[in-house]
């Protein structure tokens, strides 16, 4: 009777075992991307390298809730990528992708949404990270150990913006929600796509301390007529050059203009892609969409060539990354001999790095 006992409660615990161990299984399954996944066409072919476990635990906790982009250090030697987390603080990704680490953040930062990144260098080349907050109404300025130098406030009434619509909207207390920011010449271009004003506002920057005050340019608007935004939702300086890309989300375009903020073209996005933001990497561009013309299969990144759509690579139906059903933002990286996607999702909140397939 005794060894009768024992043998049933041991096929009971093997059959606990099994269950325990399938359903363990079956998670991972359902988290973990298809097993031999490749997306994308020609040259520009990826599958997945790192997913969400390549972050800090502290990044993980709070990643269902990522609304940020990336910036990264392109100086020559360097390579780093930093993005933010709201709970979290800012992430630094190593130049060779292996590795990741939180930077000690300012609690003003470290508790609200900073809805993408830009890193510039001043006249001394003294590096810094800029965060637009668009749930703290201000633009943080950081060294790139996460020291925050400077916080640029909602614009005062009275503060001559350069246009008598952006004026009048702050002297009315409208809102200020930067949604992105990029440098150049001493100014901050900042967009405004999540409020109703819809301008670039710029601000001009002193150093020695580090400082910024609103400058008397600004331009765009909401609309449907050349240069105006139904959201302008991300800015861009391509390298190399003084010309403005802003991303108008809903109407699928990258608008252009000259540092002074006169429309030159449009660069048209395909319909219903909703793009976040443009990077830009020597004679490549890449577009991480919020949507794509059919939303049933995840959101795309575009990957273009001289302007001309060259791969479509699709995180959710071809790689198996089932949170991808939007992207929000994605950069592409050359280390050695390949090129690198790093995106995150938003609505869930995700994270990925794909690496390029060459053979």
């Amino acid at each position: 009777m005794k060894r009768f006992t024992i043998s049933a409660l041991f096929v009971v615990l093997l059959a606990i075992a099994w269950i325990f161990s399938h359903g363990a299984l079956s998670s991972a399954a359902q988290s973990s991307p298809a097993a031999s996944g490749v997306s994308g066409q020609g040259k520009m072919k990826f599958r997945v390298l790192y997913t969400a476990t390549h972050l800090p635990p502290e990044a993980q906790k709070v990643l269902t809730g990522a609304h940020g982009g990336f910036a990264v250090d392109v100086r020559p030697g360097k390579g780093e990528t930093y993005f933010s987390l709201k709970g979290a603080g800012i992430i630094q990704i190593s130049s060779d992708l292996k590795s990741t680490r939180l930077l000690d953040t300012a609690s003003e930062m470290k508790d609200t949404n900073l809805h993408n990144t830009t890193i510039w260098s001043g006249p001394d080349a003294t590096p810094y990270l800029s965060f637009p907050g668009n749930q703290a109404a201000a633009v943080f300025t950081t060294t790139l150990d996460g020291k925050l130098v400077n916080t640029l406030h909602t614009p005062e009434a009275g503060i001559d913006l350069g246009d008598p619509a952006a004026n009048d909207y702050f002297a009315g207390r409208g809102n200020f929600v930067p949604t992105d920011v990029e440098q150049l010449d001493g100014l901050l271009y900042i967009t405004t796509g999540y409020s109703n004003l819809d301008f670039v506002l710029t601000a001009r920057l002193s150093f020695h301390p580090l400082n910024a005050v609103w400058h008397d340019l600004a331009f765009g608007g909401r609309g449907t007529g050349p240069g105006q935004f139904g959201t302008g939702h991300g800015i861009t300086i391509p390298p190399g050059t003084k010309r403005i890309d802003v991303a108008d989300r809903p109407n699928a375009e990258i608008d252009r203009f000259t540092r002074y903020g006169r429309y030159l073209s449009t660069l048209k996005m395909p319909l219903g892609s909703l793009p976040c933001d443009i990077y830009y990497l020597g004679n490549y561009a890449v577009v991480g969409s919020l949507d794509g013309p059919d939303p049933s299969k995840g959101a795309p990144i575009y990957i273009l060539e001289n302007d001309k759509l060259i791969s479509t690579v699709m995180p959710k139906e071809d790689l198996g990354l089932e949170n991808f059903k939007h992207i929000h933002n994605a950069v592409l990286r050359q280390y050695g001999n390949k090129f690198y996607l790093i995106a995150q999702a938003w609505n869930p909140g995700d994270f990925a790095i794909l690496e390029q397939v060459t053979d």
